[in-house]
């Protein structure tokens, strides 16, 4: 068996998604499972470099999974010749300037999403990509989860007939930072430092629409602060700045309506932190992040109106679980051996700059539409 080594320059990975998703539960297990099987004896192996600003941060989690190559110095690590990748896991407002030193320097370029602050530069970045001749793409990993492949499978298969409508639910409380410890990161609500949940979601809500159902041809969307006064990460209080819930609807290409709520200020009475309900002429069905449930219209009861008296059935209970049919590997770490297969073979590959535009776009849209209390048309990007 050959062994292709790929060094892979993460920036980032001091962050939480950065350091748990991307280099523990990717290119770690990546490592643990004896690389990446490229066929006819090939096997690409990640050498992660960690890169961020804050030395002892990167000594400590370098130490900790025993790798040896971290730097504060990112143009020093885009200047040495055997780094293959660029990633990006920063706070967004670093993003895009990082982005276009690692084209310069002619890295391949995988980032999380967004990948800019504003369209104009989204789109910047994909056309110097794109002249620069080098492989990039974005993370697009809602698309991974087990509950949404299942729930492309029913849409490959015909299941719904015409699909009607989408209806999504993400969310959860998150703790103000007072008298409990909040879960995400305080310049999570900083508009300033690149926060808010439009800039956060909006960009996955574009691709799972687009990828699953038809591309977005309108936006309508209402934004709220509802918790203006939070706790940081040293217990000082601030002023929340950008919005923590966000109620959009979506027009479809092809005549379907979606409506998803985001929210970090809801307690949640679902089986999943997210979850889609898909309605068709032929059949609905509810998918969340590993489940998926499915009621055919040969089997749907015929409820009837009644207040006056107790319901006396399980709605629940009238409808059938999918089975998995298949081994669901960590969705992050699907997406990265998709692009690395594509940096290493050339094989095919569709989420790259352009389409992280797309997500871009839509947010700057959505917190627009907000701004204006109306509905706006979401132009097609091309490349």
């Amino acid at each position: 068996m050959t062994r292709r080594t790929v060094r892979i320059a993460m920036n980032g990975v001091t962050g939480r998604m950065g350091h748990r998703q991307h280099l523990v539960r990717s290119i770690l297990a990546l490592r643990e499972q004896g690389g990446l099987d490229l066929g006819n004896g090939e096997t690409l192996w990640p050498e992660p470099v960690l890169v961020g600003r804050r030395e002892p941060a990167l000594r400590a989690l370098a130490e900790h999974h025993g790798l040896t190559e971290w730097s504060t110095d990112l143009d020093a690590v885009l200047a040495d010749g055997t780094v293959d990748v660029y990633f990006d896991a920063q706070v967004t407002p670093a993003r895009a300037d990082a982005i276009r030193r690692a084209v310069a320097a002619g890295k391949h370029v995988y980032t999380e999403k967004p990948t800019a602050g504003d369209l104009a530069e989204a789109l910047d970045l994909a056309r110097l990509a794109t002249e620069k001749g080098i492989k990039h793409g974005v993370v697009q990993d809602k698309l991974f989860l087990p509950g949404l492949r299942k729930l492309k499978r029913l849409i490959d298969g015909g299941f719904f007939g015409e699909i009607l409508s989408v209806r999504g639910e993400f969310g959860y409380w998150v703790f103000e930072g007072d008298w409990q410890e909040a879960q995400r990161p305080s310049w999570n609500y900083r508009a300033e430092d690149g926060g808010g949940i439009v800039v956060d979601m909006f960009p996955h809500w574009e691709y799972v629409l687009h990828e699953l159902f038809g591309r977005v041809t309108s936006v309508s969307a209402h934004v709220a602060t509802h918790v203006p006064r939070r706790w940081d990460e040293h217990g000082k209080p601030y002023e929340a700045t950008a919005e923590d819930a966000a109620y959009g609807v979506f027009e479809l290409e092809g005549g379907a309506v979606a409506q998803i709520n985001s929210s970090w200020t809801v307690r949640v009475h679902r089986d999943e932190l997210v979850e889609f309900q898909v309605d068709g002429t032929h059949g609905s069905a509810v998918a969340g992040l590993r489940g998926c449930r499915v009621q055919h219209r040969s089997a749907t009861p015929k409820p009837v109106w009644n207040p006056d008296i107790p319901v006396t059935e399980s709605f629940r209970d009238q409808w059938q679980e999918i089975p998995d049919n298949a081994d669901f590997d960590n969705g992050f770490k699907a997406q990265w051996e998709l692009f690395l297969r594509h940096v290493v073979l050339d094989e095919p590959y569709h989420w790259d700059l352009l389409a992280g535009a797309r997500g871009v776009q839509l947010a700057e849209l959505g917190l627009r539409s907000a701004a204006e209390g109306r509905r706006l048309e979401v132009p097609e990007l091309t490349g």
